[in-house]
């Protein structure tokens, strides 16, 4: 095949995926595809304190979206967070601490030893019910009820 066929059948194959064919519903990706800003959202914060509720509310969240979110810890308890199943159902892009781009490849918990923040960002991918909670708690107010859609 020519060069020129060969460009000229690329771009005729390329062409549905360039149509602006969508409907105001469909989710547009820009070309970083799921990490693009339009398939982004911001969590709430998560407070890791002792004695404080860490959520007002479960996470609603959707498979294939793009997530962040913030955990502090305010350095009133060496206090962790653990979710392994939670983790296992999302892709984590990164986790930011103090400028540090940390790219891991599973996780099962955080821990905070002293006050300091942490950003994670991440794809939910497996659809489920999950829960991330302050290891060794039994109160609700130490759970975070996560369902993936």
């Amino acid at each position: 095949m020519k060069p020129i066929a060969l460009i000229t059948a690329l771009a005729l194959a390329a062409t549905p995926l360039l149509a602006d064919d969508h409907d105001d519903d469909s989710p547009r990706f820009g070309l970083a595809g799921v990490l693009s800003s339009g398939n982004k959202q911001d969590l709430p914060p998560i407070i890791l304190s002792a004695g404080m509720p860490l959520s007002d509310a479960p996470w609603v969240l959707q498979s294939g979206t793009y997530y962040e979110v913030e955990i502090q810890g305010d350095g009133s308890q060496e206090l962790a967070l653990v979710g392994p199943e939670f983790f296992r159902a999302i892709w984590i892009d990164e986790i930011v601490v103090e400028g540090l781009e940390i790219r891991p490849l599973g996780l099962d918990s955080v821990e905070f030893d002293e006050a300091g923040e942490m950003e994670i960002g991440f794809v939910a991918i497996k659809p489920g019910q999950y829960y991330m909670k302050v290891p060794g708690s039994t109160g609700e107010t130490q759970r975070i009820e996560i369902t993936i859609k």
